[in-house]
């Protein structure tokens, strides 16, 4: 029904937008680090969890997730039986080791996305029973205290740091096979997209990191 390049530019598109939001969801939560009142991460939170707009984009969220691993999957197990057998002396030179991986890791990041959403967006959205905060006589939910709580148990945050070390290996390859595989490929520039998907991922993994290690040693 589809080439295989097709299937992979579809799946890097998808890719990319995931590490646009990664971006984004950083931002917001380092918010955490910088206003230990919360009130600027529980407003955000509120302002997400209500806004139509927002609302319409989680699905398209959840739907370039679904996107990206069912490509990501069906072009691992095409390519699989394509070369049913491995040569008995590989060329690596063109591979990083994130990159000969890159199935292994999206699926644990896969399971640590769903505990992530069952901890946090699927217990607000539809359990309930979450904190309360006033801020300006109105009250909110405290979305920031529940991560603040979270992230002081310390068996809690270990297993989120290396989940993230793993997101990280992921994103190493990620970014810049994404680019290549939508045509960006030139003998010129393709280094830089290299070191530049190495940094981003780098900025991303630390970034979130340092969210649990600074609440736990410090709020």
């Amino acid at each position: 029904m589809y080439s295989s390049i097709t299937k992979k530019v579809i799946m890097s598109l998808a890719g990319l937008f995931l590490i646009t939001f990664l971006l984004v969801h950083l931002g917001l939560n380092l918010t955490l680090l910088f206003d230990k009142s919360r009130e600027v991460f529980n407003l955000a939170a509120h302002f997400m969890a209500t806004n139509p707009l927002i609302k319409v984009f989680e699905i398209v969220l959840f739907g370039g997730i679904l996107i990206h691993i069912f490509w990501g999957v069906t072009l691992f197990f095409q390519n699989r039986a394509a070369r049913p057998q491995q040569y008995y002396v590989g060329n690596n030179s063109q591979q990083s080791v994130f990159s000969k991986y890159m199935i292994h890791t999206g699926v644990v990041i896969l399971a640590f996305l769903v505990l992530h959403l069952m901890d946090f967006w699927f217990k607000s959205r539809f359990i309930g029973g979450m904190p309360e905060v006033s801020i300006d006589g109105k009250t909110y939910e405290d979305m920031g205290r529940l991560v603040v709580d979270k992230f002081k148990d310390p068996i809690f945050s270990a297993i989120y740091v290396g989940f993230l070390l793993l997101l990280g290996f992921h994103l190493d390859h990620a970014f810049q096979s994404a680019l290549q595989s939508i045509g960006l490929n030139h003998s010129k520039y393709t280094p830089f997209f290299i070191a530049f998907s190495r940094i981003l991922a780098i900025v991303i993994t630390v970034g979130f990191i340092a969210i649990p290690v600074v609440v736990y040693f410090t709020f």
